[in-house]
Order: structure tokens, then sequence, then C-alpha cells
């Protein structure tokens, strides 16, 4: 500790601001929930908004408490204070101005947002001005139900949204306001799409925030997705599955003929290939027809006789050789 320090240090006292109450946080708050409530507030009380007479100097207080919590090295020198009441005269600990105090050897006339401003050689930067303080726009987030067909193909839907906004009082209110949004071609369940500038109008020249839509597909009839592939029963008569056949086959680009070889099983995945999602950095997804054999509900006098004449003839054991 240096001697003009130690020399000021006992009669070095000043009023205390609880920066985390002026943001409504608790102390232990991530980085993500004071930034939150920062742009929150600011944007309440930003002096282009806000009609309160003390909207202004709430402002500033907003501001310089951000600025020192934001940054990791300034927060861990404030929390060091310690917790007063606000406005409360308090000393710091001894120690310090020997860890926090940097090349500043004079802590005459200064309040607590000088003393943060100053450390680590930084200039003050606090609000001295609606001017200084660009408040950007909130973000919003959305989940937008997509058929299949749509994904598969690309489409524009419409999202009604009832989104924050402060009024011309400052007060928070929620208006209906209507987005146009492209999903393009391929887009899967889960995929997040953002459109930059979509979100809450920024202030004081802030950027506006951003639309983040959630890409949820309702379940299909027919279809199941994974990712870009796409899977479906096949349902097949016993003799298809044997001898083989052509069979015309739905996919979400419209039916197709697919060729199922001979002696074809029960659960056999037969791939169409390219004939899923498309995009993708690996290309489209797969259609894939899972097999199910089906028998005839009611089989008619002469295919039953068939039947017989089949099971006589046949060797195969569909439970395994019976034990000796």
């Amino acid at each position: 500790m240096c001697r003009e320090w130690q020399a000021n240090y006992n009669t070095f006292r000043m009023k205390y601001k609880d920066y985390y109450r002026i943001l409504g946080v608790e102390r232990g708050a991530a980085a993500g929930e004071i930034k939150k409530a920062y742009r929150k507030l600011a944007q309440k009380y930003h002096p282009d908004v806000t009609k309160d007479p003390a909207g202004e100097e709430k402002f500033k207080e907003i501001g310089e408490a951000y600025e020192t919590l934001k940054d990791p090295e300034k927060r861990s020198a404030y929390d060091q204070l310690g917790s007063h009441r606000p406005g409360q005269e308090f000393q710091p600990p001894p120690d310090w101005g020997s860890r926090y105090g940097g090349t500043r050897h004079s802590f005459d006339d200064i309040d607590l947002a000088d003393l943060f401003a100053g450390l680590a050689g930084g200039a003050r930067r606090h609000a001295r001005g609606a001017a200084e303080f660009r408040v950007p726009g909130e973000d919003y987030e959305v989940t937008a139900q997509v058929a299949l067909e749509e994904a598969y193909r690309g489409t524009e839907i419409a999202l009604e949204l009832a989104v924050p906004e402060y009024d011309a009082e400052g007060n928070l209110r929620r208006i209906r306001r209507t987005f146009k949004v492209r999903i393009p071609a391929g887009a899967t369940d889960g995929q997040r799409l953002r459109l930059a500038g979509r979100g809450g109008k920024g202030t004081g020249g802030g950027r506006d925030g951003d639309l983040y839509i959630n890409v949820a597909l309702r379940p299909h009839a027919v279809f199941r997705v994974s990712g870009r592939d796409i899977y479906f029963d096949l349902r097949l008569a016993p003799w298809e599955a044997v001898l083989g056949a052509t069979v015309e086959v739905p996919t979400p680009g419209g039916p197709v003929e697919l060729k199922v070889p001979p002696d074809t099983r029960a659960g056999r995945k037969l791939r169409l290939s390219g004939r899923g999602l498309p995009g993708g950095r690996d290309g489209p997804g797969n259609l894939y027809a899972i097999v199910q054999i089906v028998v005839p509900g009611a089989a008619s006098e002469r295919e039953r006789e068939l039947y017989r004449q089949l099971a006589a003839g046949s060797r195969f054991e569909p439970r395994g050789r019976p034990v000796q």
C-alpha cells in the first residue's frame, strides 16, 4: 500500500450505493441476468421514453450500476467493499486500496462511481447524459408449428405475438404484432432460425433486437422424422415379400415406385436415397420404408386352399426347429 493511500485511508469515507438493488438482482446473479435486468430498466427509464420526473436520474444510476457489475474485475472489487445500507457512509477494508486502488493516490471528493470508473486506469463511462447510452432492443423467441410438407418445400408463415413494449409514459404493456417468417426448405425439427433486427426496438440509437424462431414439426399421419431422415411403415402382402414386387410408396415430394427385393423380411429397412428433407451440410436425408408383413383379414376358400398347399410343401419353421 502506497504511503499516500495509507495517509488518506484513515479519513477516506464515501456513501454506499447498492448496485444490485438498483438493478433488482441478487448479489450472486449471473452476468446474463444482470445484463437482462439492465436492458429492461434502461428501456423503461430512457429519457426518450419515460415520463417519470426522476427517470433521467434513475437512468444514470442504472447505467452506473451496470458499468461496474458487468466488468468481472470491477464487480469483484465492489463485492469486497461489503454490503451496507444505501446512502450509508462506509470505509473500505484495510487492504482494499493496495488490491484495487491502482494508480489513484487521492480519494478526496469522489463518489463510488468515480472510484470504479477509475479502476485499472479506465475513464469514467457511466451516464453523463442520454446520448452516451445506446440500449439494444429485446430479443423475441417463439416456437413455430410447421407441417412436414411445408418444411420439405419451404413456406412462409405469419406469426402473431404479444410482445412487451413501453408506452410514452414508460409503462410496460403488451401489444400484438404480426411477423411474416420464411421457413427454408429442409427445416428440421428443433432448428433455430434468427431474424436479425426483427425483435424489440432499441432506444438511444441502440440496435434492434432479434427474433428467434424454434421450428417444431407437427406429428404426421404417415411419416416419422429423425433429423433429415424420414421413416414410414410399408405394408406388404406375404407373396410380395417372398416373390418381390414393385410398389408405389408415398414421399413428402409425391409418390414414387419402390422395388421390393425377393425374400424381404418384416422389419427390413428399404432406403430411398435423397428422399428425406433437403439441405444440410451432408446433403438431403433419406427416406426409409420399414417393412410390415400383412395377412388377409378374411381369406376366401380358394386362398385357404392355396395356403394349405403351401403349408404342406414348405419346410419353413417360423419358430425355429423343435427342441429334441
